[in-house]
C-alpha cells in the first residue's frame, strides 16, 4: 500500500510544526520511520510545499517526488484536494490505477509501524472500503449540552432519553484521532468525502494517537515518549 504523509510549512499553532524537535528528531520523522518499518506499506511519499520539509523527509528515507503547488498549501487548502493532486501524481507516474491508499499525519508522532499493519490487516479482513483510526470519547455523546440565548441548558440533542444513564449503561462511543486514514480515491473525486456505509475504525488508545497542535501538545508527547523508553 502507498502511504501519503502531507506535511506542509506553514503552522500557525506551532511555526515550524513538522520539523520541530521533537526528543531528538524532527517530529516527521517518526511517521516517515513508522511507515518505513511497516511491513504492509510499500511506498512512503511525503508531499510538501516547503524546501526544508522535504530535504528533512529524504534524510530519513520518505520520497518527496513533486512539491505540492501553493494553492494547495493556504490555510484554507482542503484536504481531499491535497490527497487528489498527490495520487493523480503518482497514478501519471507509474501508470498504476492506484485506488485504495494510505494518510499518516505527522502530528500524531507515537502511531507506529505495529499500529500501520495491524489498521492494514483489519482493513484488508472487512473488505472495507475506507478505515479511519479512532479512540473512545472521553465524554459520551448524550451527555452533551447547549445553552440557550437565555442561557438555559439543554440536551443538544444526541440522545435526550439516555443523558441520565451512568456512563456504563451508554454505549461505546469513538471518535476520529487522526492518525490512521485508508481511503478510497474514486470516493474522494467523486463524493469528496472519507466516509460511507462500508467504513471501518481502527481503535487506537488515546495515547498512542495524541496528535500535535499546540506548543503544550509536543511537551505532552515528549512525556509520554520518555515513560515508554523507560
Amino acid at each position: 500500500m502507498i502511504c501519503l504523509i502531507p506535511a506542509r510549512g506553514g503552522s500557525k499553532g506551532v511555526p515550524g510544526k513538522n520539523i520541530k524537535d521533537l526528543c531528538g528528531k524532527p517530529l516527521i520523522a517518526y511517521t516517515i520511520e513508522a511507515a518505513l518499518n511497516a511491513k504492509s506499506v510499500d511506498r512512503v511519499v511525503v508531499t510538501t510545499d516547503d524546501e526544508a520539509i522535504a530535504a528533512v523527509a529524504r534524510e530519513y528515507g520518505a520520497e518527496v517526488p513533486f512539491m505540492r503547488p501553493a494553492e494547495l498549501a493556504s490555510d484554507t487548502a482542503g484536504a481531499v484536494d491535497v490527497y487528489q493532486h498527490a495520487i493523480n501524481f503518482l497514478r501519471e507516474e507509474t501508470g498504476e490505477a492506484i485506488e485504495k491508499f494510505m494518510v499518516l499525519l505527522p502530528t500524531a508522532p507515537l502511531r507506529n509501524s505495529k499500529h500501520i499493519d495491524e489498521a492494514i490487516e483489519y482493513f484488508n479482513k472487512t473488505g472495507a472500503r475506507t478505515l479511519l483510526s479512532m479512540s473512545e470519547a472521553e465524554t459520551p455523546a448524550v451527555w452533551y449540552c447547549v445553552l440557550d440565548d437565555n442561557e438555559r441548558v439543554h440536551n443538544a440533542g444526541f440522545g435526550e432519553g439516555a443523558a441520565m444513564n451512568n456512563r456504563q449503561k451508554n454505549e461505546r462511543y469513538i471518535v476520529p484521532n487522526g492518525a490512521i486514514y485508508i481511503l478510497d480515491y474514486d470516493l474522494l473525486v467523486n463524493d469528496r468525502t472519507y466516509y460511507c456505509d462500508n467504513t471501518v475504525a481502527y481503535v487506537m488508545s488515546k495515547e498512542d494517537a495524541v496528535d500535535i497542535d499546540y506548543p503544550i501538545d509536543f511537551e505532552f508527547a515528549e512525556f509520554l515518549m520518555k515513560k515508554k523508553m523507560g
